[in-house]
């Protein structure tokens, strides 16, 4: 089994398809979005293949360390110069293959006019353990 980050990004990613900001969407587009994210998410719980998954405020702070006695050093909040990662979700499949398989099926949820949105996800492995070298 192998672990894959789904990242979706709302800003920072080639666009959609359906390229149209959720805030503009009908509260019915967004139940039936958010809908289509459990019932994958569901789907996933039953085959042993779902970790976790969280949505995302769209405002962040990117923060770093300045050294030993200083206040972390912070930029931001500036979200509409920002890349906007709305959500994320962790899969546990057998491989490569079928963790492209599930990230093009969540791309599918529906958007506005209940039509999918082919939005574009980021699919990253879990860094594993490197392979030791045998001499």
């Amino acid at each position: 089994m192998a672990k894959y980050l789904l990242l979706k990004h709302y800003r920072g990613a080639p666009a959609s398809v359906n390229d149209v900001p959720m805030d503009r969407w009908t509260p019915e587009e967004v139940s039936a979005h958010m809908r289509y994210m459990n019932d994958f998410a569901a789907r996933l719980q039953e085959t042993g293949e779902y970790v976790d998954s969280q949505a995302l405020a769209p405002e962040g702070t990117f923060v770093r360390y300045d050294g030993e006695g200083r206040p972390p050093v912070t930029d931001g909040p500036f979200p509409e110069t920002k890349d906007v990662i709305a959500g994320w979700m962790v899969i546990d499949v057998d491989g490569y293959d079928r963790a492209l398989e599930l990230a093009g099926e969540l791309s599918a949820a529906p958007g506005a006019g209940g039509r999918p949105i082919h939005e574009w996800l980021e699919l990253r492995p879990f860094l594993g353990a490197s392979p030791t070298i045998e001499e």
